[in-house]
């Protein structure tokens, strides 16, 4: 009963992970989407260890080819620059699952410092990403500074707002989600 209960929550987060990615803000290189929302979700409800196969569920259905990703799915995805990000979320899911694992008591502010560590790892692999394919393999020289300012300042500000919707929403739904017996 645990499995199955465990396989549909993992289920459910990677393919609201692939909904977030078609509820977007079309701005310049990296688009606004609501990925992140549910990848935080992910590993403050799920723990470290579902919430990142949660994400891997989401980035091997689009890596077979079903289009989940912003921009469509396929191997050929890891060509595109903002696959880093992805990659991102598999490590932030996990990160966040295991602090909160380890943290006795989740109070608001606890959980939002939990998804900003999450968030800066999807920034960290999303940001050196873009630099690195732009500059190896899509032929563009560009400077450091350009991936950090379209990967990482033109698009935080809607992130810190997520993180402070995901961390009130996560505080009102871990508790119910204990009590009725859904996570541990």
């Amino acid at each position: 009963m645990k499995n199955t209960r465990n396989l549909i929550l993992v289920a459910m987060f990677a393919a609201l992970t692939a909904i977030g990615a078609f509820i977007k803000v079309p701005i310049p290189y990296v688009p606004f989407t609501l990925q992140y929302l549910f990848c935080a979700l992910a590993g403050i409800i799920l723990g470290s260890r579902l919430g990142a196969l949660s994400q891997i569920v989401y980035v091997a259905i689009g890596l077979c080819g079903v289009p989940v990703f912003t921009e469509g799915g396929g191997i050929s995805y890891i060509f595109k620059p903002t696959f880093g990000y992805l990659i991102g979320f598999i490590v932030a899911a996990y990160v966040i699952g295991k602090i909160r694992e380890n943290v006795v008591e989740l109070t608001f502010l606890k959980t939002i410092f939990t998804l900003l560590l999450g968030l800066f790892f999807i920034y960290l692999f999303g940001v050196v990403y873009l630099y690195i394919s732009y500059n190896l393999y899509l032929g563009k020289n560009i400077s450091f500074y350009f991936a950090f300012f379209y990967g990482f300042v033109v698009c935080i500000a809607g992130d810190l707002i997520l993180t402070i919707f995901a961390a009130y929403i996560s505080m009102k739904l871990i508790p119910v989600l204990k009590k009725s017996g859904y996570i541990e």
